[in-house]
């Protein structure tokens, strides 16, 4: 059998270990005689894996015990309604930062529920920066702050938690949860789909602090609420079994790479090897500002589109796929998430050297 190096945004590659542990224990879990698709999400066998994934979650992100971690579906897209119908608390405004696609997306999706106040924007330069944190217009009065760690699409990362005082900071992770060491402490809530880093899609990870839950709107659904979802364990509802499974292994995995600080080392390693070619062409071009440039997400640019296609057709033929940028912006697009082997990003660049060569 032959893997590719499977370069997509999501859902992504999953570390080979986790995929054959799954694969060995698919017919029957630890002499259960069961799959983990066929238990009972209220059995003691689920109700073990799901306590272990929430164990070993916690430990690697080191999340403080004032903090529930909620096992829930629908995704980032879901969570841009469901966060401000349990955060806003009887407050009218919450402040969003803008910074590519999916802060828009959260953006157009919280105005249906109060006043959104977009305190930065990095439209200007064609969202390839981060505001600097000293030109956001911050509304004290704000109910949270919204950004968006990682945009997949765009490839701009915070590469560090801003300080915006007293006021919540709610951040999306979805392409960055598990990627690197976070102070938890910092966010009054975090949330996360599972299909970048951490396993396959239908689960999300919501990491909330108790303070903040109990005070929802009156319209939200039962199985959205925060407080109902944390007082049943994240069983009020039938989770998605096997996707925690999954992200248990994950996390298992992890913990035997050396845990985040080690991925990190990992993962700056590997973006150094690609950007690193990157800034030494100008045969390619990344358009992101140095400061904020993504470690799990590249995007690039040939400098002459016309050959965009026979780019991806020859990555193909070697064994790398999904290495189209998303249509909104066009190019290429390498996604390196924790489960990418540094191999990978190697046979990558001296394609792309090779490409070059033949093209420049």
């Amino acid at each position: 059998m032959t893997r590719v190096f499977n370069f997509s945004a999501g859902p992504a590659a999953l570390p080979e270990p986790v995929l054959r542990q799954a694969a060995d224990e698919m017919l029957d879990w630890h002499g259960s005689g069961m799959s983990v698709m066929e238990m009972s999400h209220r059995g003691k066998e689920f109700i073990a894996i799901a306590a272990d994934a929430e164990a070993r979650l916690r430990r690697l992100l080191a999340v403080p015990a004032s903090y529930k971690v909620l096992f829930m579906q629908g995704g980032a897209i879901a969570e841009n309604a469901i966060v401000p119908m349990n955060l806003l608390r009887g407050k009218a405004k919450a402040d969003y930062i803008d910074t590519g696609e999916w802060s828009k997306k959260s953006i157009k999706e919280a105005r249906k529920y109060c006043s959104v106040n977009v305190a930065a924007s990095a439209a200007d330069t064609k969202y390839t920066t981060i505001p600097a944190r000293e030109t956001w217009k911050l509304d004290p009065d704000a109910a949270y702050v919204h950004i968006c760690g990682n945009e997949t699409i765009g490839g701009v990362q915070y590469h560090h938690t801003p300080d915006v005082g007293s006021v919540p900071l709610v951040a999306d992770m979805s392409s960055e949860i598990l990627s690197r060491p976070i102070d938890v402490a910092r966010y009054g809530l975090v949330y996360a789909g599972a299909q970048k880093n951490m396993g396959p899609s239908g689960l999300t990870v919501v990491i909330v602090r108790d303070d903040l839950i109990g005070q929802p709107h009156s319209l939200l659904p039962s199985a959205f609420d925060y407080k109902t979802v944390a007082d049943a364990d994240s069983m009020y509802n039938t989770p998605p079994t096997y996707a925690i499974y999954i992200a248990g292994l994950v996390c298992a995995w992890l913990e035997a790479q050396g845990g985040l600080a080690a991925i990190e080392r990992h993962n700056r390693a590997k973006a150094a090897l690609l950007y690193d070619y990157l800034d030494t062409t100008q045969f390619y071009r990344a358009p992101v500002a140095r400061d904020c440039r993504s470690l799990m997400n590249v995007p690039f640019k040939l400098a002459d589109e016309a050959l965009d296609a026979e780019f991806l057709k020859g990555a193909e033929a070697r064994g790398m796929v999904q290495l189209k940028g998303h249509r909104s912006v066009g190019g290429m697009r390498a996604s390196i998430y924790n489960a990418m082997p540094v191999e990978g990003v190697r046979t990558l660049v001296a394609y792309m050297k090779e490409f070059e060569a033949r093209h420049g």
